[in-house]
């Protein structure tokens, strides 16, 4: 398949990064974690730590899926410079969402400890880093929030999981929160995935995971009066990536596909069509969660439309595109 062509089918998965609101647990653990290096990169690594070392490996080998007692946790891997060595140090974070232009917020708790994790003391003097959210790779600026804003996105993180509080409360500092934002960049994206075909399911696969922890964040919110914050974050920033997903599916993936195999053409059609009936759905659900005093009672039968709507929409795409778009890359 020629580099275009490839350049074309990558675009066509572009969709924000994001991929259970329990990163507080991972602070224990992410201390420094010198794992891979950035590329062209010739400076000596430190020995990674062995309890991250093994989340890191785990989270690769399974596109951002880690088990045990973080399943079921948004997370990434944050590689920094090192304030004192200049070497790259990995480290996995839990993280939350904060908008549908893919930027995401990491607290900088250690866990209550009195001093700043050395990963905040690097983004501080480098902010340029580099992301791995277990479908793409790629690089951001990381911002620290300061004031209102600060407080704002520290108190959003409390009201989806209270563990932030309790390590708030340990420590006489003010736990820092970090904006990270992708840094724009020419061409397709990275898609951590050995062929088309297996990008699409790795992507495909993120959103069958976000839209079940969703899922999981409305069931835990039974009893409260109102939606909370992040979880309406949460939501919107899921139909922001599906739309931008389809988006870029309907005008570059499927042309691609309906000109050099047009014995395709009716199995696209009928994608185009189902992606007009998600669509709805997906609006549907957003006019919920941005409604004043949404109950998250309310929400739920939204989101099980579109999860068995969209289940079904991405198995049948799975069955009828993989094979043929693997087809092609191998004949690169």
């Amino acid at each position: 398949m020629p580099n275009s062509a490839l350049r074309i089918l990558r675009s066509a998965l572009r969709t924000p990064h994001s991929t259970c609101c329990v990163p507080f647990r991972l602070q224990r653990a992410a201390a420094i974690t010198p794992a891979r290096k950035h590329e062209n990169s010739h400076r000596k690594q430190r020995m990674p730590n062995p309890f991250n070392q093994q989340i890191i490996e785990e989270f690769r080998a399974n596109h951002g899926e880690v088990g045990g007692y973080f399943e079921g946790a948004r997370l990434i891997l944050l590689t920094t410079t090192g304030a004192r060595t200049g070497s790259p140090h990995t480290t996995p974070l839990g993280y939350l969402p904060d908008g549908g232009d893919g930027t995401i917020l990491v607290i900088a708790s250690a866990g209550g400890s009195p001093k700043h994790p050395d990963w905040y003391r690097n983004v501080v003097a480098t902010p340029r880093v580099t992301i791995e959210s277990g479908v793409f790779t790629y690089e951001a600026e990381a911002v620290v929030l300061a004031g209102e804003e600060r407080d704002r996105a520290f108190a959003r993180a409390v009201e989806a999981e209270p563990g932030w509080a309790e390590y708030q409360a340990k420590t006489d500092r003010t736990i820092p929160v970090v904006a990270l934002r992708e840094l724009p960049k020419a061409g397709p994206p990275n898609i951590n995935a050995g062929s088309m075909g297996k990008a699409i399911k790795v992507v495909h696969d993120a959103f069958r995971r976000e839209l079940a922890l969703i899922r999981r964040e409305l069931t835990d919110s039974n009893g409260k009066p109102t939606l909370g914050a992040q979880l309406r974050i949460n939501c919107l920033t899921f139909c922001q990536g599906l739309h931008n997903h389809h988006t870029g599916e309907d005008t570059m993936l499927f042309p691609f596909l309906a000109d050099r195999h047009p014995e395709l053409s009716p199995t696209l059609g009928r994608l185009q069509e189902e992606h007009e009936q998600i669509a709805a759905l997906v609006e549907d659900l957003r006019r919920v969660v941005t409604a004043d005093d949404t109950d998250p009672v309310a929400v739920l039968p939204e989101v099980d439309r579109l999860i068995a709507r969209l289940e079904a929409h991405l198995a049948y795409e799975e069955e009828q595109l993989i094979p043929t778009l693997d087809a092609a890359t191998t004949t690169t």
